[in-house]
């Protein structure tokens, strides 16, 4: 994707400097005029220079008589999905984002991502993998490569395609190098922040050191996960169901190849012959209403698995979203052979 920065244009500039900038972005022409604090004015397309030339503006004109004012555009941190999908339906492809001061932070292509989900990612990437050693003896799990790109980025890039634009990485073991290979995002036109574990926190007590979140909503992931999870329908299920915390889980399913009796006092009440029975296993994913974080003690070790029970203990609407697409958790050799072999075929 190209640097959002080619779709903006300041204002008091000809209208020949927009229509250089319009040419280079060809089927992307688009561009959205600001004010020296790069605050949004409108928005400009060959249609609206024709437009202005049709009314007696000439080529001496500025780019700002031409424009569009109050464009659509998307507020940052203060918007829904529902607006997100309409904008999509009503076949808006390339949408400005803007702060609370309305100025431009972001401009999104619908070309090329799937969605603008209005939620943080935490990627936890601080664990020691020791099960893939002598592979994690000198780098960290989450740098180990799969395919052409490491198992962390490929995390980063599909939730990207999902216009997700703001990162958290926990890091502890050999974390200086997550860090220097990923940087601050910029390359890739998102905002990466890291939080440093000065020991163990377990699997998502390091999220108790985020000072300040940019959503309402937070996603949490294991590094060690590689998945097509479709990002959308798992908010989309979140918020149809009025969840506080949703959890991806994978089905498992078990075949007895023998009846299966009920009993109750010795006596047979009922059996089942041969039966399949399914169950869901905690995928590494969660999806979370941000003010239930508070929760999580600071500074101590505090398990996923202990928020769940502490959600359930409290009333709070703790569900799952049984995953259909592709899932591997790479914990072992094994996995990570598989890994291999599976990135192949795979479309993220």
């Amino acid at each position: 994707m190209r640097d959002f920065k080619d779709h903006l244009i300041k204002r008091g500039l000809g209208i020949k400097s927009a229509l250089a900038k319009l040419n280079i972005l060809a089927g992307d022409a688009i561009l959205f005029v600001v004010d020296e604090q790069n605050k949004l004015l409108g928005s400009l397309t060959d249609g609206d220079v024709r437009r202005g030339l049709l009314k007696n503006l000439d080529m001496e004109n500025k780019v700002e008589e031409f424009i569009q004012p109050e464009p659509k555009h998307i507020k940052k941190g203060n918007y829904s999905l529902d607006y997100v999908i309409k904008l999509k339906s009503q076949n808006f492809k390339i949408i400005p984002v803007v702060n609370d001061r309305n100025e431009v932070v972001n401009v999104i292509n619908f070309r090329f991502l799937k969605s603008y989900l209005p939620f943080d990612a935490v990627i936890m990437a601080g664990g020691r993998g020791s099960r893939l050693r002598p592979l994690t003896d000198k780098m960290p799990k989450p740098l180990l490569k799969v395919g052409d790109k490491s198992i962390i980025e490929h995390n980063i890039d599909h939730l990207i395609s999902f216009g997700i634009d703001d990162f958290w990485i926990s890091l502890n073991y050999l974390g200086d190098q997550i860090e220097n290979a990923l940087g601050n995002g910029s390359d890739k036109g998102v905002e990466i922040n890291y939080v440093w574990e000065s020991e163990p926190l377990g699997t998502i007590g390091a999220v108790s050191k985020i000072k300040k979140f940019h959503h309402d909503y937070v996603l949490i992931i294991n590094s060690d996960v590689l998945t097509t999870l479709d990002y959308e329908d798992f908010f989309l299920d979140f918020l149809e169901k009025e969840a506080d915390m949703s959890v991806a889980t994978i089905p498992y399913s078990v075949n007895i190849p023998y009846a299966v009796f009920e009993t109750w006092n010795h006596h047979v009440v009922s059996f089942k012959e041969k039966p399949n029975y399914t169950y869901y296993s905690n995928g590494g994913i969660y999806l979370i209403k941000k003010e239930l974080l508070k929760r999580i003690p600071k500074d101590t070790f505090f398990n996923s698995t202990d928020l769940m029970e502490d959600l359930i203990a409290k009333g709070n609407k703790l569900i799952s979203f049984p995953m259909r697409q592709y899932w591997l958790d790479i914990g072992r050799m094994e996995d990570f052979n598989k890994a291999q072999e599976d990135i192949k075929h795979l479309n993220f």
